[in-house]
């Protein structure tokens, strides 16, 4: 396991790895429809995986994302990373919208709130973040934007 970790970890360095976003979310969501949310890409690769299911803040309708998370405690950290792309991820506009989710880990639904960090909680979190997904270093360099981290608190 700790293998595909490191290979997923490279992976997630590459530059070319944006080109192939598209395609592997499509597989994302065909493996989360297959599996009852028990599978992911990032699953697979040994890393902490989520479906994160939120409200769309104009339309009320379910939105689904699937994601890499940490865990921190009994807590669930996010970042909106959108792989170093040049803007945020709708799902982190719709969670600051309404912070209420719901999180399917390994097909085990749990409702959660979502809270935005501060400036100063995500330079204290960033280590921690860093250690599950050294990408986020290489995300934060591509974009000029702060990436969002929000933390998740069962409700």
């Amino acid at each position: 396991m700790e293998l595909l970790r490191k290979v997923a970890r490279w992976i997630a360095a590459q530059p070319w790895l944006g080109r192939i976003q598209p395609a592997v979310l499509n597989l994302d969501k065909v493996l989360y429809r297959l599996t009852k949310g028990r599978v992911t890409v990032v699953g697979i690769a040994g890393m902490p995986s989520l479906i994160l299911t939120v409200t769309g803040r104009k339309t009320g309708l379910p939105r689904q994302a699937a994601l890499l998370y940490v865990p921190d405690g009994d807590d669930i950290l996010l970042v909106g990373s959108n792989w170093g792309g040049p803007g945020h991820p709708m799902w982190t506009v719709n969670l600051m919208a309404n912070p209420e989710a719901v999180v399917n880990i390994k097909g085990r639904t749990h409702e959660v709130k979502a809270r935005l960090l501060s400036e100063e909680e995500r330079t204290a979190i960033w280590p921690h973040l860093t250690e599950t997904w050294p990408a986020y270093d290489a995300y934060r360099s591509k974009t000029d934007r702060e990436l969002r981290v929000f933390r998740l608190t069962a409700r």
